[in-house]
Parts: structure tokens; C-alpha cells; sequence
């Protein structure tokens, strides 16, 4: 855990004291993956890419460390517990009251969902090694792992009794599973293009679901029959959600706009550009149903009031390094934008960033930069950062060069601009010696 971050927008009150204002939460060092909310609605719980979750509470925010990659989802169990997943194929249960997490077990991919059962006894996790998880959170018994699915599971929920799964995966289908027996029992439906998201609301019979190609589709949870196609002319949808009383769907996608519709007659209360560059990869609406809170290629989360968008702020206002850069831009610095920036600073301070600092790359031992907490792979490594070295990660690439690596994989396939990454780095990372004491 670390100390407080910088709070930004109108976050200088509880949160319970927001309903109806726009704010924002800043301090996290990368994009915001996951957002929920606790059940007593005064806490809010941010997943990033810089591998932390951001626990939010009276204005004040406390950094809970556990991931050693990005974190993707995360969940409320209750108002002291959570449920964290990511990039590093774990499964962490959180005790909130002391910040500590405890590893419940792993998937073979990342986790890219995660669904907590009605009555809290159990947890279900989507990966992209084409399993879903079941995981018994009163017992602690070892998880079972279903297998239907042709590809990656994007996304799992529970029906509103808990005794049925739904999961959707990038082979386009929409699956159901017995709880109690882990055994598949039929496919709602094949949409063609892959499924991404999922809400279903038993009470008032209907599934949504977002995919691929942009299709926003309501369905029945029974049959799959169609009740209403919202669909835009912008894809993928990447992240849905649902106010407390069921009556507002937000449906968030790839070209950074947000689509919030009343589920009563399925007509569009609000769709306004929520980020003017990249997608909207996570949704959550306030306890009250009046704010609407969102993330993405920002490192801050943002909340607007559902019914005042037209004008509100937008997420990625200013430049995003990793995006690239202007035509001033070096070839060398445009590579480290694109490739290096969103996981690495270049100063003395690692900042709040999914790996450490550059600062004085060249001639140090990998895996050995102070409080930063590498892979084996990389910590017992003979490996020396130099010209060729560098070369050699971003030629080959992370996952064949350091095998085990947490680095993402990623590769520079043009000599030249290898080198140019080269020749920036030496510049940029390069620290002066000390004078001899006079």
C-alpha cells in the first residue's frame, strides 16, 4: 500500500456527497481497466494498468499492490472485500480494512472478467486461455474450470437466482452453465463476431450484449429471441453497465463514446464522445443512478451526471505520449511513445507506472532497479542493458527474448527504427556522473 494521490475535479467530499456533479479521481499511473463500487455506495475501487488498484474513500485514496501486471477487473464482494484479476493470470481476494490481498489461485491466460454470485458464496472469472473459473468464496476450495468455449472468454454474469452462468467469448457465441455442476447447458446464441460484454436482469427477462462489430443487441435470457437492436455504426463495444434500479443500460466502445438508454421502452437518454482518443473500457453508474462513471486511455476516472453530458469534460484532453507524437517528434522518441511510455518514465522517479524507470538504463543488470518487484525471469538474468541488448527485446520480442517475462509482448520489427529507439534511450535515460568532492 501507498500513501494518498492527487484528487482532481470536485473530490475534496465523501463520495456519497458527489450525486449529480462531475468529478474525477487522478492518481493512477496508467489507463483504467476496471471500476466498481462498494454496496454501502462510499467507496470506489479503480483497476489500472500500472498494476494497482485505487481504493477511493472520503477523498482520500489508498494504493492496494499485489498484481505484477495490469489489472483488468475488479469487484465488491462486499463493502471489506474485493476481488481483483489481470494480466498476470491471478485471482486475488482483497481484505479493504488492512490492504492486503491473499492469491486464490490462477487462469493459463489473463483474466478479463470477473462475476460475484447473488448471495456472495462465489466468484466466476473469464480468461483468454478459453476457460471460466468457479471459485468457492465460503469454502476456499480449489476451482473448477469449464471448457466449451472455442477462443478467449471475454466476459461471465450471473442470472439473478445464481444458479445459472453466462459467458461470452470472441468465438461469438453466448453460453449457459449450471452453477451447481459446472456442466454446459446450451448456447443462447452465435452472434458471429465476437462477444464482449454481458448484463443479464432476470427480473425483467432480458440479456444484453456488446461484441466485435459493434452489435448492442437485447435478448431473452431463455431463448436468445431478439427483443431490440441497438445497435450503432461504431465498434467494438467494449464495457456496459447498469444503474441499481435496472432502468438505465451505458454501453461504452471502442471510439470513445458512451450510449445511455432507458431500459423501460429502449430509448437513448444520452449518447455523447466520452474520450476524445481511444476506447471506453470501463463503465459503473453511482449508487443513485445519477452519475455515470467511466475509463480508459486516462489514467483518471471520470463521472459525469447522466443527465448533464452535452458539455462535460472529456477524458485524454491533452497529448498522450503513447500515441505517438507530433511531426516534430524524433523517430527514436515517436518508438518509446508508442512502445515504452505507458509502462516506463525516464526520470530518477518510477512514477506510478506499470514497470520501472529508464533512468540510467544503459550498463545496469536487468532486474535491478530499488522497490520495483520484477519476474524471476528477469531478476536472475545475466542480461546488461546495452545497445545490443535493447535491440535484441524489441527484435525478438519480450516473450522470446526473457522468457517469463511480465513485459508485454511487443516487437520493433524495422532495424532502423531499433536503432532509433537506441540512440534515443542512450540520450534520454543517460545520467551525468558525480563531480569529485572539491
Amino acid at each position: 500500500m501507498r500513501g494518498a494521490a492527487l484528487l482532481a475535479g470536485l473530490l475534496l467530499a465523501p463520495l456519497s456527497g458527489l450525486a449529480g456533479e462531475f468529478f474525477t479521481l487522478k492518481g493512477h499511473g496508467g489507463p483504467i481497466k476496471g471500476i466498481d463500487v462498494s454496496p454501502d455506495g462510499q467507496a470506489i475501487l479503480t483497476a489500472s494498468f500500472d498494476n494497482s488498484l485505487g481504493l477511493w474513500r472520503d477523498g482520500a485514496p489508498v494504493w492496494l499492490e499485489g498484481h505484477a501486471a495490469a489489472v483488468n477487473t475488479v469487484r465488491f464482494i462486499d463493502d471489506t472485500r474485493a476481488l481483483s484479476a489481470g494480466d498476470d493470470f491471478q485471482l486475488y481476494l482483497w481484505d479493504l480494512a488492512v490492504g492486503t490481498a491473499t492469491p486464490l489461485g490462477q487462469h493459463q491466460g489473463k483474466i478479463i472478467s470477473v462475476a460475484i454470485s447473488p448471495d456472495n458464496a462465489r466468484a466466476a472469472t473469464a480468461s483468454w486461455d478459453g476457460s471460466i473459473g468457479l471459485w468457492d468464496l465460503v469454502t476456499a476450495a480449489p476451482p473448477r474450470f469449464l471448457n466449451g468455449h472455442q477462443s478467449n472468454v471475454n466476459d461471465v454474469t450471473f442470472s439473478g437466482d445464481g444458479d445459472t452462468l453466462y459467458s461470452g467469448a470472441a468465438d461469438g457465441t453466448i453460453r449457459t452453465w449450471d452453477v451447481a455442476t459446472g456442466t454446459a447447458t446450451g448456447q443462447l446464441l452465435n452472434n458471429g463476431f465476437g462477444v464482449n460484454t454481458l448484463i443479464v436482469n432476470d427480473q425483467d427477462a432480458w440479456l444484453a450484449y456488446g461484441a466485435v462489430d459493434g452489435v448492442t443487441r437485447i435478448v431473452d435470457p431463455h431463448t436468445g429471441t431478439q427483443i431490440r437492436d441497438l445497435t450503432l455504426e461504431r465498434r467494438p463495444i467494449l464495457s456496459m453497465a447498469v444503474d441499481p434500479g435496472a432502468t438505465r443500460l451505458a454501453v461504452g466502445d471502442g471510439q470513445g463514446y458512451i450510449s445511455v438508454i432507458d431500459t423501460t421502452d429502449w430509448s437513448f437518454v444520452a449518447d455523447f464522445r466520452a474520450t476524445l482518443r481511444g476506447p471506453v473500457w470501463a463503465l459503473h453508474f453511482s449508487p443513485d443512478g445519477q452519475n455515470i462513471h467511466a475509463g480508459g486511455l486516462d489514467s483518471a476516472m471520470y463521472s459525469w451526471p447522466v443527465d448533464s453530458t452535452r458539455d462535460a469534460p472529456k477524458m485524454t484532453a491533452d497529448p498522450m505520449p503513447f500515441l505517438g507524437g507530433g511531426a516534430e517528434t524524433s523517430n527514436g522518441e515517436r518508438q518509446f511513445n508508442r512502445k515504452c511510455s505507458i509502462c516506463h518514465a525516464l526520470g530518477p522517479d518510477s512514477e506510478r507506472r506499470a514497470g520501472p524507470t529508464l533512468h540510467g538504463l544503459f550498463g545496469r543488470p536487468a532486474g535491478t532497479v530499488p522497490g520495483y518487484g520484477y519476474s524471476d525471469t528477469l531478476a536472475l538474468s545475466d542480461i546488461v542493458w546495452q545497445a545490443d541488448t535493447i535491440d535484441a527485446l524489441f527484435d525478438l520480442g519480450p516473450d522470446v527474448y526473457i522468457h517469463g517475462s511480465k513485459m508485454p509482448t511487443q516487437r520493433i520489427t524495422a532495424p532502423q527504427d531499433r536503432r532509433d529507439l537506441v540512440e534515443f534511450l542512450r540520450a534520454a535515460t543517460h545520467t551525468a556522473p558525480r563531480k569529485a568532492p572539491q
